[in-house]
């Protein structure tokens, strides 16, 4: 089974496991096509956290796809540009793209293909073309007068004959193809063997010709971003020589007979197991799927776990234990009223006092240019949900289970097309992702040399009664560990199967602090899908709840696969028209 946010991802997948490759071949070639498929999305630039299970182990591992800030991104260096919060456009915000390094450690770690068979689906796509989404159309327009006035690279790459793709026409990357096919000769040269290959490959990429463009592009450029002036990037070739990806032990939460498992919280995967510390003790069968105090219930604890990552989490020590305890779980309970809260309050783990960095003022995301649902947008920030509840495209996801019992969630993004400048030697772009990190001194998420970003890419998996079970996840930023949130609990709670629970109304708070540029919050904010019953959002109102009602099927965009029984199961997001589960 193979379930994604693209059909080309999906049905690409599913080639591999026809072909008897397993689920971690066929999840790699998925997702280089997601590059390819959903530029506006994700690219080569990009980072990747991934869980599996792999049957030959029996267990859950992590594999941090994630890069992390050049040696020469400091605090002091950006107080002397004059910022005080990092672009969310343009060459400061790179980190050292991860993807590639990620996809390539699980495939010589479990999977079982050559470099050339996995990169083969992908450099056909590029070269020839995919179909333009409507989505894909509507972004390169809102950044053609960017493009066109202060990145020609990204002009010639994005903007065919000078004009945005219509929807439906086809769009080629010939230089990517390129890339990959150059990566392919020089791994293939390089060593006879499969494993030789891999590590020619990542070679070439973090030392090589990719590394040599990214660097040389970085120190001799200068391009406008969202700070409204041009600026240079810090990335080098040291930067990207000394990182690798890196497996690890991903975190675990027990909840009514399920085992949970996320990224560390150099991620923002622990805000979902703290949700679930928080539920645990509520009875939702008793509320009611859906019903308000279901709702209510879910977002007051959604608020307080996610006040905790704002204050707690980083790529440093982080008292997990202590966030995820009982006893601090049952203080913190003792939050959630009848009413709808409009502070945020971050706890105090272990009795340590929390810190919260000096947000921008509220309702700053509603108003500044550039982000999602703005009236001026420049690319910046991560393009999920408009104002208006108009989807616009966010991040990637793929979930794989192969007939051995495998299984792969997977949440590329990063690098999309709108991010920065194309390089035009390599035909992709680097990320943004270093606009997570504060600017200010002390933080657990303050920029520091050589550490990850507190990303929002948050794959997800759960065992059942012990047994391999549930790999799931959605695109959406600082809505991912939400949208999955209300996913799990649907099917564990409402009772209902993969899909009915993907179909059934979604919900999300925009109470906390963005993790995108320009940081901005909505205290109270509570989106939800108009499909959800008219009585239970009168009463979510008439309880504090700033309820904006959005179209019928406009929050989420999940994907799942599942080992039940004997029998393997999988569904997709219907939102949009795109997200497709296939298997046999």
């Amino acid at each position: 089974m193979v379930a994604s946010t693209h059909w080309l991802a999906s049905a690409t997948g599913m080639g591999v496991l026809e072909r008897g490759g397993n689920a971690f071949d066929a999840a790699v070639a998925a997702g280089f096509v997601l590059q390819v498929a959903e530029p506006h999305l994700n690219g080569p630039g990009g980072e990747v956290p991934i869980l599996l299970w792999s049957e030959a182990e029996q267990k859950v591992s992590a594999v941090c796809g994630q890069g992390v800030a050049p040696a020469a991104a400091t605090i002091e260096r950006f107080t002397e540009l004059g910022l005080d919060i990092v672009p969310g456009t343009g060459l400061l915000a790179a980190t050292v793209p991860g993807a590639f390094g990620g996809w390539m450690l699980m495939l010589e770690r479990w999977g079982t293909w050559s470099l050339a068979d996995v990169l083969a689906p992908a450099i056909h796509y590029a070269e020839h073309g995919v179909p333009v989404l409507e989505r894909i159309a509507a972004t390169i327009e809102s950044v053609q007068g960017l493009f066109n006035d202060h990145w020609p690279t990204s002009a010639a790459t994005w903007l065919p004959g000078g004009n945005v793709p219509a929807a439906g026409s086809k769009l080629a990357n010939p230089v990517l193809a390129a890339t990959y096919r150059r990566l392919v000769a020089e791994a293939e040269s390089a060593s006879s063997t499969r494993e030789g290959q891999l590590a020619a490959a990542r070679r070439a990429w973090y030392e090589g010709f990719v590394a040599e463009a990214i660097a040389e592009f970085s120190a001799k450029t200068a391009w406008l971003d969202s700070s409204g002036e041009a600026h240079g990037g810090l990335l080098t070739g040291d930067d990207l020589a000394r990182w690798s990806a890196t497996v690890e032990q991903p975190l675990a939460f027990e909840y009514h007979g399920h085992t949970v498992y996320k990224t560390g919280p150099w991620g923002q995967g622990p805000v979902f197991l703290q949700q679930l510390a928080l539920l645990r003790g509520f009875d939702l069968d008793a509320m009611g799927h859906l019903s308000a105090d279901y709702v209510h219930t879910v977002t007051e604890a959604a608020k307080l776990a996610f006040a905790d990552r704002e204050a707690w989490y980083g790529d440093t020590d982080v008292p997990v234990s202590d966030l995820l305890s009982e006893a601090y779980n049952t203080e913190r309970r003792k939050l959630v009223g009848a009413e709808a809260s409009l502070e945020l309050r971050p706890g105090a783990p272990g009795g340590r006092a929390p810190r919260l960095p000096d947000f921008p003022a509220p309702g700053t995301a509603s108003t500044a240019p550039g982000i999602s649902g703005a009236r001026s947008p420049q690319g910046v920030g991560e393009p999920t949900v408009a104002r208006d509840g108009t989807v616009k495209g966010d991040t990637c996801h793929l979930d794989v289970v192969d007939r051995h019992g495998n299984m792969v969630s997977a949440t590329p993004s990063g690098g999309w097309l709108q991010s920065s400048p194309t390089i035009p030697e390599l035909g992709f772009c680097l990320g943004t992702r270093s606009q997570m990190f504060w600017l200010q001194d002390g933080l657990p998420a303050s920029l520091r040399p050589g550490t990850r970003p507190r990303t929002t890419l948050s794959p997800s998996f759960a065992l059942k009664d012990g047994k391999p079970w549930l790999a799931f996840g959605t695109p959406g930023g600082d809505q991912q560990d939400q949208w999955s949130l209300n996913f799990f609990l649907t099917v564990v709670h409402g009772r209902l199967n993969l899909q009915e629970a993907i179909d059934a109304p979604m919900f999300h708070s925009e109470h906390f602090p963005s993790s995108f540029f320009p940081r901005g919050s909505r205290p109270g904010v509570l989106h939800v899908e108009d499909r959800l019953d008219a009585g239970v959002i009168a009463e979510l109102r008439r309880r504090g709840h700033e309820v904006e009602a959005q179209g019928p099927w406009t929050l989420g965009r999940l994907s799942a696969v599942a080992r039940d029984g004997a029998f393997l199961k999988a569904a997709a997001n219907p939102r949009g028209a795109q997200g497709y589960a296939v298997g046999r």
